[in-house]
């Protein structure tokens, strides 16, 4: 319950600091093309990381408790952070293409931790 309410802190610091960054320091240095790109990364960044604090408070006791599923999709959408916006970063910021591969693999993470908040809310939510 804490690892994902801290990770989810962690990550909305990075998702602002990363967004302003992108705002100030790369605007004149980036085209639209990749400015636009990580764009995208700090809003996935962002989305999840307001997830994860999401599991972590549903992993109380109060809530759901810390089920298998709920810690399965916390492991995810820690995953899908890294593999998809960590991705679409360095694309921005090097233009080496073959990273767009990468990208999918975290939106899949993104995807499967959902459907297992899905699972832990009809198995075990009251």
């Amino acid at each position: 319950m804490k690892l994902f309410i801290i990770a989810g802190a962690i990550n909305g610091f990075l998702a602002v600091a990363f967004g302003a960054f992108g705002a100030h320091a790369l605007k004149e240095r980036l085209s639209e093309k990749y400015l636009a790109i990580w764009e995208t990364a700090v809003q996935y960044q962002m989305f999840h990381a307001l997830a994860l604090i999401a599991i972590g408070i549903l992993m109380s006791s109060k809530l759901i408790g810390p089920v298998s599923s709920l810690n399965t999709a916390g492991y995810l959408m820690l995953a899908g952070i890294i593999l998809f916006s960590g991705s679409l970063y360095v694309l921005s910021l090097t233009g080496i293409g073959i990273l767009g591969a990468i990208t999918p693999i975290g939106g899949v993470a993104f995807l499967v931790g959902w459907i297992m908040i899905i699972v832990a809310a009809v198995k075990f939510a009251s």
